[in-house]
């Protein structure tokens, strides 16, 4: 039987280092080529030797996808390609391949430019890399060859986010971001096809997670600000560039101006800056409210928000600071905590998911005193709040997204195993689910349906006999005859199949003999047949015909005495095919003899 593997290089139990290898219909696909923001050796990127220990990938690869810009996503996509070795093709949507190459920049200036890391792609392999990337359009089926096939549909996780279904002939699997099942601010709400896949793959970032109603979050947000602000304190808000940075500003701008309170709100410069100017550019991916929105002013444009300079973290009075990146694991966010950290006054608002490892992962679990690099230690004194505004789906999200798709097989990544394992039970109620550690292989077995096409006249024709009005979560039998054409079936009646195909009809017929003591004549012994079957059979239609012959539907029954013995009589009994289970019905039965 075919089977479908899975095995995670990255996000098997884990949170971050998505990269997901799926083998199906003989087929090898990648799916996300990220990295892991809490290691800095050579865990932070996922283990390729597991693909091959020598050669280049493209040996193994049929294709590579990737469903969002992020870095835990597509962070590894230039060391895969460029330095591992790859030359196949890359399928990103339009905004990731737009925005992809400004965040691997960014990132690799903080890890080779600031910490002098050596062993790191360069700029020109960003370059060379997204040279490879093929752009997706949503809803559009992309033929990678002859038989593997993808189709992107809208995720809502941030701008350019998919969710990719993947087929090979009958067998498939859609693979997805945590989606958003509700809109945000910037983005609209995911949807999907009834595909029902083989397996659905989707990350568990928040597993265990049922989020209150938006709209608490975002008050509960803006006045946990406003009272830092009136108090005269400095609100830190460290985000990733784009997604969440957008959402926030959008909900800041609007307060602002209708409060109109003044204490200057900034965001680091350059990566926001082209993040905006990007969100600008597809607009058309933003949600409705967005779009309509536009034709009067652009809703990026903020009036409230402007660009920061470092020196401004040292200046008096109240503001908020928008900073990358989103852990406080390096870049100008974790330098202004630093300044920030020692003043009561002061908040730090972590907007979302913080991996192990990182100082945004060790603060929101209590920790005061921090260990820096060089030995020092940091006494943290300003308030910490932790606010959920993370595009990832939590429980009751991925609960709907399996309703909206109905796989036959669920398989979690991109979570803590412990939340994995709650999800998991729930999931198991309604569906088979896997969560796969890194390196481990999950195999299941597909049962491929072929697909065939049924002519009209065969299914008014069933119709007409009463049969039950199709359904297709009821299997049910169908009498025709099957052709073949150019890779395509398809089930006719026999008669349109003879006509089509230019035959003669043969008909095929099942003989029996059966012995039966009766010292009658034949003539005698035929008529009690007949009888005896009217009697039996009473919802059939049986004659008694001239020719000597007893039917019963297309069963024909024929009477002649044996030459061994004269009170014995050898019955015939001849049916075609349609008639199979009559006529071994009829057989067994005049095999017990007839009433005295």
């Amino acid at each position: 039987m075919p089977e479908i593997k899975v095995t995670p290089l990255g996000a098997g139990q884990d949170v971050g280092r998505s990269c997901i290898l799926v083998s199906i219909g003989g087929k090898n696909i990648m799916l996300d080529c990220g990295m892991h923001m809490g290691y800095n050796d050579d865990r932070r990127f996922p283990d390729f030797s597991y693909i091959t220990q020598n050669g280049r990938l493209t040996d193994f690869l049929d294709c590579v996808i990737i469903s969002h810009f992020h870095l835990d996503h597509c962070g590894a996509l230039p060391y895969m390609s460029e330095m591992v070795g790859y030359d196949g093709p890359i399928y990103m949507t339009h905004p990731t391949k737009a925005i992809c190459p400004i965040l691997l920049e960014d990132f690799r200036k903080i890890t080779v430019d600031k910490k002098g890391e050596t062993n790191f792609f360069t700029s020109q392999m960003i370059k060379d890399c997204m040279k490879k990337v093929i752009p997706l359009n949503l809803h559009q089926t992309v033929q990678v060859d002859d038989e593997l096939e993808i189709k992107a549909y809208y995720a809502g996780h941030v701008l350019g986010a998919a969710m990719v279904h993947i087929k090979v002939g009958s067998e498939s699997v859609v693979y997805t971001v945590s989606v958003n099942k509700f809109a945000l601010c910037h983005s609209g709400a995911a949807w999907i096809d009834k595909c029902r896949p083989d397996i659905l793959i989707s990350e568990s970032t928040y597993a265990t997670t049922i989020r209150d109603s938006k709209r608490c979050r975002e008050r509960d947000f803006l006045k946990k600000v406003h009272e830092s602000i009136e108090r005269g304190g400095k609100v830190l808000i460290p985000v990733f560039a784009l997604g969440r940075a957008q959402e926030l500003c959008i909900l800041l701008e609007t307060f602002w101006e209708r409060m109109n309170l003044k204490a200057p709100i900034y965001f680091s410069t350059g990566l926001t800056e082209k993040a905006n100017h990007y969100y600008k550019l597809f607009i058309t991916w933003t949600n409705q409210k967005i779009r309509k929105t536009f034709v009067q002013r652009n809703m990026f444009e903020f009036k409230h928000i402007k660009a920061f300079d470092r020196s401004y973290a040292d200046n008096p009075g109240p503001m908020v600071v928008f900073a990358t990146p989103g852990m406080l694991h390096a870049g100008q966010s974790l330098q202004i905590f630093k300044k920030w950290a020692g003043n009561d006054k002061n908040m730090v608002i972590m907007p979302g998911y913080c991996v192990q490892g990182t100082i945004g992962h060790k603060i929101l679990n209590g920790q005061r005193k921090l260990e820096m690099e060089g030995r020092s230690t940091l006494d943290v004194k300003l308030q910490v709040e932790y606010m959920s505004f993370s595009a990832h789906a939590d429980a009751k999200g991925i609960m709907q997204l399996i309703r909206m798709a109905e796989p036959r097989n669920m398989l979690l990544v991109h979570g803590e195993a412990a939340k994995m394992e709650f999800l998991k039970g729930k999931i198991e109620q309604e569906f088979n689910c896997y969560m796969p550690a890194n390196g481990e292989t999950v195999a299941l077995t597909t049962n491929p349906s072929v697909p065939v096409d049924i002519s009209l006249n065969l299914l008014k024709r069933e119709m007409t006999l009463g049969g039950p009005l199709p359904d297709p979560k009821k299997p049910r039998t169908m009498h025709g005859t099957l052709i073949m054409k150019e890779n395509s079936l398809k089930l006719v009646s026999s008669e349109q199949a003879l006509k089509e195909l230019g035959l003669n009809e043969h008909q095929l017929r099942f003989t029996c003999r059966v012995q039966l003591q009766d010292p009658h004549s034949d003539s005698d012994t035929l008529h009690r047949i007949y009888t005896h079957l009217k009697s039996v059979l009473k919802d059939y239609t049986i004659q008694h015909l001239p020719d000597g012959t007893v039917m019963v539907e297309s069963i024909v029954i024929k009477v002649s005495s044996s030459a061994e013995d004269a009170n014995a009589k050898v019955l015939l009994l001849s049916w075609s095919y349609q008639d199979e289970d009559l006529g071994s019905y009829l057989s067994s039965l005049l095999k017990k003899g007839l009433p005295t």
